[in-house]
Formats: C-alpha cells, structure tokens, sequence
C-alpha cells in the first residue's frame, strides 16, 4: 500500500484564511465555536485547513493529467512506445531524488519545499499546455518537461508527508490523514472520468492548462501557512551525512524498514497484474473498457469508502490491521485470473479498495507519530522509494511473464506471493506488538520490549538526545 501525492478549489474561494499574523493569535481549540460532526474536527485548525485545500485542489487536476498526457503523445506520433518514454521521463527523477528530496525538505522547512514543488508543477504543466494549445509542441519537449515535473513531484512527496503533524493536534492527526486519503480516492474516481470530457471537448492543451492552474491554488493557499519546518541558515552537515542519518532512523525501527518492503512487494505483485493484465482480462473476457471502467471505479470508490472508516477506527495495533487488510488483494488477483462475473470481480476489487484506503492512512499516521519530527522526511523518503522504484519493475514484467506462462497463471502466483510476503510481514514482533494512542488521543503504554527492539519513540516520551 502506498499513499499518493493529492490535493477542492471549489470550496477554498468560501473557506476561512487566516494571516500569518491571525494563525498566532488563535483561540483554544475547545473554545471554537464551528459546528461540524466530530470526524471533520481537523478542519477546525486553521493551519490543517489550509493544507487540506490546497492539496485537495491540485488532485483532481493530478488525475486529470495522466490522459491529457497520454493523448497529447498519441495525438503527436500515434506511437505507443513514445508513450512510454515519456511516462519514463516523469517516473526516473522521482525514482532518483525523492530520497535527497527527503532531506531538503528536512533542511530547509517542508512549507517552503511543497510551495517550489507547486511552482515547478506549475511552470511545467503550464508550460506544456501553452505548446499544445499553440499547436508547437514536439516529443523532445514533452518529455523535458516532464522530466521537470517528476523532479517536482519527487520534492513533493517526503515534504508532504512531514508536514501534516505540524499543522494539526497530534489527537486529530489520524482523521486529518484520512480526509487526505479521502479526498484523493474521490479524485481517482472522478478525475479520469473529467480527464477523459476535457480532452475529447477542449483537447489536452486545455486540460493540462487547468491541472496548471490548481498548482497556483495550491502554492497561494501553502504559502499563508507561516513559517513551517526547520529554518534555513540553521548550521547542517552535508547532504550525504544527512542522508546516512536518514537511513539509520530507518534501520533503527524494524516495524519501517520491514514495512518498506512489503510495499514494494504489493507495487510489484499488484499494480504490474491490475495495470498490465487487467485491461487484457477485460478486453478478451469481459466486454472491453467499459467493464474495465467498471472495476477501476469500484476499486477506487472502495479507497474512498476505506479512508472514510479511518475517520472513526482507531485500531489499538494499526499495522496488524493495515497489512490484515492488505490480505484482500489475493483473492481480488485470483478473481481476476479466471476471470468471474463482472459483478463478483468488481465486489471484490472493492474490498480490496477499502483495505487500501483504510491501510494508507493507518501507515501515514503510524510514520508520522513514531519518527521524531526532524527526521520525519527523510524517513518518509525512503518510504517513497521503496514504492515508487519497484513500480515500474512491476510493470514491466508483467506482460513478459504472461506471454511465458499465461496470464492466469501470473495472476495466481502474484495472488499467492503477495500472501506469502504480507504473512510473512505480519511475523515481526515489531509490528505484532506496535501500539498507538486510543480514539480520544491518550497514550498507552509502549511495551518496553519493543522500544528496545526498534528504538520507536512514541510522540508522547521526549527525545532526549536531541
């Protein structure tokens, strides 16, 4: 499981935005007389709310781009092989610096850092949109400039993850993940869906013009969150002692680096058979793209329907019940090998779309509440990374392996290594025992055990080496 960059633009033009002046003269928490149902409490914090926005304006935008982009190179050339350099082109650079990303982000504050991303995001999509509209752009260009816009996202993603802790009560951070989550997972649902009605009425130039102009939403509501993060000029080693540092917070907790990997597992063994293999089900078994349409639109309701549970569950040990979850993608694989029913197929990618849901926001919270905060993203990075560099891998190898053994046969043994690998996952003491915080925010008694094990710091005991 794997969270994914995301960020309405409709609802921001209506919402409370605080000066920088006005988040430091703020009442109690307690005393704010905003009426909203409990599981919304984060949008109470002024500072959360203005994330929330802003992030939630570029996401539908980000779903939206994938077409554009995809029928702006076939409008081009008509090739699916330059298709595939330039999808490349955006993946290689986050593969490459989203772990140095890590630390700028911890160096220089994680504000700053997710503003120049938006900036970037900007020039880039803008940039593009501008070419395609004018009837000027060329493959060359397509690709730098997405080359560009994977170096932003790639600066985006650790940043993203570390500073959410800082603009809501750690009591509050669960649910504020989970409408992250959420808000994502509807945008995955209706995104493509918009993308596909933009291209075919005003054309990809237009459509990426739009994805271009929720970056500017985004960077104008970032940048009245006020100073976040660690301050530039603060005295730091170099960037590659930083990054030592980095991987020795992940090592140094078992229940991480464990973790990372299993998720590079599930990139591999899932996306590569949903991706590559699905729409080849679909088209010779279960009526073309339609019925394909289908099960993707379930599979993401269902991420919709997991990150809205994630509002009220508070599980006591949340990793057990992440990757507990997870152990619904097998048999959604196996449905998909012989192929069943269109219906039976879809119910069953929309469990698994609930256990991905609910799974991400337990991981983000879980991360954020056991890494001190000034390693945050560098931890977050390696997270990334161990996702994102198998993703492709897993792409890649899933037609060659079905063109040797079939494609059922490909489903059934990633149904049944992905089993193997979140069972195996779920024998680490570490991650048996992990424990958080109840729903009332109140902490419990680590077994001391495990702090030993894994050297994890709850966000309630002090570092006292800092």
């Amino acid at each position: 499981m794997v969270s994914k960059r995301g960020r309405d633009v409709r609802f921001a033009a209506g919402a409370f935005v605080p000066s920088e002046r006005e988040l430091g003269h703020l009442e109690p928490l307690d005393s704010c007389q905003m009426r909203m149902p409990e599981a919304l409490s984060p949008l109470r914090e002024p500072r959360f709310r203005l994330l929330y926005l802003a992030q939630t304006a570029s996401v539908v935008g980000d779903s939206v781009s994938p077409i554009a982009i995809a029928f702006a190179v076939l409008g081009l050339t008509g090739s699916a092989t330059d298709l595939g350099i330039v999808l490349a082109a955006r993946s290689i650079p986050m593969v490459l610096l989203v772990v140095p990303a890590g630390v700028i982000a911890d160096r220089f504050g994680r504000g700053r850092v997710v503003i120049a991303s938006d900036l970037v995001s900007l020039a880039s999509q803008g940039g593009l949109a501008a070419l395609l509209i004018a009837g000027q752009a060329h493959l060359w260009q397509l690709i730098l400039l997405q080359t560009v816009y994977g170096a932003a996202a790639a600066l985006f993603l650790p940043a993203s993850s570390g500073l959410v802790p800082e603009t809501v009560s750690a009591e509050r951070l669960q649910r504020a993940n989970a409408l992250r989550f959420q808000s994502i997972g509807a945008a995955g649902v209706v995104g493509p869906a918009l993308g596909g009605v933009l291209v075919a009425t005003v054309g990809s130039g237009s459509a990426l013009a739009i994805d271009a102009a929720t970056f500017a939403v985004s960077a104008s509501l970032l940048s009245r969150l006020g100073s976040l993060g660690t301050a530039p000029g603060e005295q730091r080693p170099s960037l590659v002692s930083e990054l030592a540092v980095g991987w020795r917070e992940v090592r140094a907790r078992a229940w991480v680096w464990v973790s990372i990997l299993d998720f590079g597992f599930f990139q591999f063994f899932v996306l590569g058979s949903l991706y590559v293999l699905g729409p080849l089900v679909a088209s010779r078994s279960l009526g073309g793209a339609s019925a394909w349409g289908l099960v993707l639109a379930a599979y993401g309701l269902g991420a919709v329907v997991g990150s809205t549970l994630a509002l009220r569950v508070t599980p006591r040990r949340p990793l057990v019940t992440a990757f507990l979850g997870s152990l619904a993608f097998p048999p959604a694989l196996v449905l998909l090998g012989f192929p069943a029913p269109l219906l039976v197929l879809a119910a069953g990618w929309t469990v698994a779309g609930v256990a991905l849901g609910l799974g991400n926001v337990l991981w983000e919270t879980t991360l954020q509440e056991g890494v001190p905060a000034k390693f945050r993203s560098r931890v977050s990075a390696y997270d990334w990374l161990g996702s994102i560099a198998m993703r492709p891998l897993g792409l890649a190898a899933a037609g060659p392996l079905a063109g040797l053994l079939g494609v059922d046969m490909v489903l059934w043994l990633a149904a049944a290594a992905l089993a193997a690998t979140t069972a195996l996952t779920l024998t680490v003491p570490s991650i048996r025992r992990l424990e958080r915080g109840g729903a009332t925010g109140e902490p419990e008694q680590v077994d001391a055990r495990l702090l030993a094990e894994t050297d994890y710091r709850p966000p309630w005991k002090p570092d006292l080496t800092d």
